[in-house]
């Protein structure tokens, strides 16, 4: 059996480009003992897709000529594990491609839902993300102010809708006005600034008259260093992504650590999702609850066609994204 699927074709050293990928055909094996045949249905784009391509992180790199890596929600159409049988729905680790073929063991079923994409929006990895580095690491309590960057993209449109049901003041950091007023508008942020506005520091510190108690960064570099400023003692900083320093031929760190974190004595911490995977069913009811009440909503931007991919990981890399980006490859059944 052919598939098709898209391959690095070249490692990029600045901005990635169609250029560094390539659509190939190729043959797909036959499933061993313990491993399953697949049909994409919808695959994840997220900025760790760039980060991936800069060597190792919390997962192996990826190199020139690997299939782009991806996590994915697919119909099995071939099982050699007694754990799945051909229809089942799963979640799984996989690469940019029509079909595949995975280990078992890193597929998880999926209930049956009234809108699959949910599945890989507000109860998938953006939302799990959203709400494990939050509450676990941000620890919010009523009545503070919350910061997040990258406002209205998959993971900063729940982390602020999150923080409004728990009675924060919630302010993001976006590009272009439109989006902000995007993302105050539909969301229920109680203000967004434009960090592309050359006195956008003035506007944040007017957005934030007593200081930020929590920033959940997904950007770093420039915007992380003019947050710091604003901080007020004792803050708590969640660090998400660097967004803005994954394109960067010479990326840039915050100036003013440690000296901000040593003067205003506030807290650090990067997380990864996987981190509070045992946490998972407490994320999950505490957002149903609020998607059911109507306290948190769910923008979806979804691109269609396989061919297509490249492009939406270089549009969400430059901004384009409203939620959570996804490709869809097939039909749901």
């Amino acid at each position: 059996m052919k598939t098709r699927q898209v391959i690095v074709k070249e490692l990029p050293k600045g901005a990635l480009t169609q250029d560094h990928f390539e659509l190939q055909e190729t043959e797909l094996p036959v499933p061993q003992d313990g491993e399953l045949q697949v049909r994409t249905i919808l695959m994840s784009i997220d900025a760790a897709n760039r980060a991936w391509m800069q060597g190792a992180t919390y997962r192996q790199p990826i190199l020139a000529g690997d299939a782009m890596h991806t996590y994915a929600l697919a119909e099995v159409t071939k099982s050699r594990s007694d754990r799945f049988t051909t229809g089942d729905i799963v979640a799984v680790e996989t690469v940019w491609a029509d079909h595949a073929v995975v280990p078992a063991r890193g597929a998880l079923k999926l209930p049956k839902v009234g809108k699959l994409s949910h599945l890989m929006s507000v109860y998938g990895i953006a939302g799990k993300t959203a709400f494990h580095g939050l509450m676990s690491v941000g620890r919010p309590l009523p009545g503070e102010t919350v910061v997040v960057s990258a406002a209205a993209g998959s993971v900063g449109v729940y982390v602020g809708q999150i923080a409004k049901a728990i009675g924060c003041r919630v302010v993001g950091i976006a590009g272009g006005a439109e989006k902000g007023k995007w993302v105050v508008d539909e969301l229920g942020f109680d203000a967004c600034v434009d960090y592309r506005d050359p006195a956008w520091s003035k506007a944040l510190k007017a957005a934030c008259p007593e200081g930020i108690d929590i920033y959940f960064d997904n950007v770093g570099g420039s915007t992380l260093e003019t947050v710091l400023f604003r901080m007020n003692e004792r803050g708590r900083v969640v660090c998400c992504g660097a967004i803005s320093q994954y394109d960067a031929s010479s990326p840039s760190g915050p100036r003013n650590l440690p000296g901000m974190v040593v003067v205003k004595r506030l807290r650090m911490e990067g997380f990864i999702v996987m981190d509070y995977a045992h946490e998972d069913a407490t994320a999950l009811r505490a957002l149903q609850n609020w998607v059911e009440s109507g306290a948190i909503k769910v923008p979806e931007d979804i691109v269609d066609g396989l061919e297509n991919a490249p492009a939406a990981l270089i549009g969400l890399l430059a901004g384009e994204n409203r939620g959570k980006r996804m490709v869809r490859v097939g039909p749901d059944s």
